[in-house]
C-alpha cells in the first residue's frame, strides 16, 4: 500500500470525526480499509514465514515451510 493511499485513509477518518462522510466516501473509505488490512496481513505473514527457529538439537527449522506443509496435509 503507497503512502498516498495511506494518507487518503487518515484524510477521511478526520473528516468523518469532524463533519461526517457521504456515502461515496464510507464506500472509499471501507475499500481502502479491506486493502490496508490485506496489505498488513501478507507483509506480517511474510516476516513470520522468514523465521528460523534453533531446536534443542541444533537443528535450524523454518517455521514457514514447516507450518506451510502441516496445511497442506490437512
Amino acid at each position: 500500500m503507497n503512502e498516498e493511499k495511506i494518507a487518503r485513509i487518515n484524510e477521511l477518518s478526520r473528516k468523518s470525526k469532524a463533519e461526517g462522510l457521504t456515502e461515496e466516501e464510507k464506500q472509499e473509505q471501507a475499500i481502502l480499509r479491506q486493502e490496508f488490512i490485506a496489505s498488513f496481513r501478507n507483509n506480517l505473514k511474510a516476516q513470520l514465514d522468514n523465521i528460523d527457529v534453533v531446536n534443542a538439537d541444533g537443528s535450524v527449522e523454518n517455521l514457514g515451510e514447516k507450518y506451510a506443509a502441516s496445511k497442506k496435509l490437512s
